[in-house]
């Protein structure tokens, strides 16, 4: 099974937020998917098959499972098909647990039309500010958990009770703030998902820039996720979607052998 492992929201290795892609000639079993998952040990290792439709299944999986949306590691497969499985090709269609998901070439930039999450707004409680060490001012929540803090400095510097996070609503916990040089800034946290911090998480995006989108009033966004690793993801809103862009590096390419 060749796979390659992609930074993705980046244009230089060692940043943005690495994915594993591995292109089975065939689907295999699903109890495989994980284990190849946890041996890449990545946030995300993302599984491409060509169907009859002309479109590929994909399935993304992280070290604690299958999940239903993943944004990374659809730009780092769209980045390996249009780069090594069908060079010509300019858009790839994706059959996804979230429905059908489109990414476009344009120029050095992957566009991902992905769903928006409808934010709930919930009650922002001790809880929430004795995990994140800080309280935040508003908080809301859908697939994920979403904590709006009026400080970039806060997000940047913010050192979570991992161990406690699990108690907090939401698959993933994203924290989130106004931003000097960008529209805003956010981190994205997965114990969940045995996955301690997502470096630059697109649908936690899915969340974060819909609420930036009606506070700002704005359906252009760039957005930065002030990881340790650091990404930049370019948006922009319209009709319940969300259009992700961002840059993809190769670091590396192998082959799998069971």
């Amino acid at each position: 099974m060749k796979q390659y492992v992609v930074d993705a929201f980046t244009d230089k290795v060692f940043s943005g937020n690495p994915a594993a892609v591995c292109l089975p000639d065939e689907w295999p079993e699903d109890n495989l998917l994980q284990s190849i998952a946890i041996e890449n040990n990545l946030s995300e290792t993302a599984f491409a098959v060509k169907e009859a439709d002309g479109r590929y299944r994909l399935r993304w999986f992280t070290p604690g499972g299958e999940i239903d949306l993943c944004g990374h590691a659809t730009l780092a497969t769209a980045y390996v098909i249009t780069t090594f499985v069908e060079p010509a090709c300019t858009r790839v269609e994706f059959n996804t647990l979230s429905g059908v998901l489109t990414v476009t070439k344009e120029g050095n930039l992957f566009a991902m039309d992905f769903p928006a999450y409808k934010l709930q707004k919930v009650e922002v409680t001790d809880t929430m500010a004795e995990v994140l060490g800080a309280r935040p001012t508003e908080a809301y929540v859908a697939r994920d958990l979403v904590c709006v803090f009026d400080d970039e400095e806060t997000v940047r510097k913010m050192q979570p009770d991992f161990a406690k996070m699990i108690e907090l609503d939401g698959l993933l916990v994203n924290v989130t703030a106004p931003g000097k040089e960008f529209d805003c800034v956010s981190r994205s946290f997965a114990p969940k998902l045995n996955v301690a911090e997502d470096p630059v998480c697109g649908s936690g995006h899915c969340h974060i820039l819909p609420y930036w989108q009606a506070k700002l009033s704005k359906n252009e966004l760039v957005a930065y996720q002030a990881s340790r690793r650091g990404g930049v993801i370019y948006a922009q809103l319209a009709d319940g979607r969300c259009c992700l862009k961002g840059k993809a590096a190769l670091f590396a390419k192998a082959e799998i052998y069971i």
